[in-house]
């Protein structure tokens, strides 16, 4: 997977920076846009935004490639994926709790309306 998905040395590096520093920043971020009840596709700027910080934190920390568009597309998709999870589950939650009288939460990114 070395080379196709990250370019560091172990995988481990990857994990850090794009999964969980990357992914909690955007899972964050996701979930602000949720709250001020902006459309979903408000989150494709701010995460190329955030690719681009995830990239540069791989080239100042690890030595990575600053300007390699392939990889700046696997970690852009990657937080573009947590993003759109907690921009789902904030939506979820906002919609059984604002409009609890017509909408239940089905799962941690689902909500449907109640029965009548």
């Amino acid at each position: 997977m070395q080379g196709i998905l990250y370019e560091e040395p172990s995988i481990w590096l990857f994990l850090l920076v794009t999964v969980i520093m990357g992914g909690w920043a955007a899972w964050r971020t996701g979930k602000a846009i949720a709250k001020t009840w902006r459309p979903s596709w408000m989150l494709v700027p701010y995460m190329a935004l955030l690719g681009m910080a995830v990239r540069f934190i791989h080239f100042a920390l690890f030595h990575g490639t600053l300007f390699s568009l392939h990889f700046y597309l696997i970690d852009t998709v990657l937080i573009s994926v947590f993003a759109y999870l907690g921009w789902r589950n904030e939506r979820a939650n906002a919609m059984a709790r604002q409009y609890g009288f017509a909408f239940e939460k089905t799962s941690a990114i689902s909500w449907r309306r109640k029965a009548a």
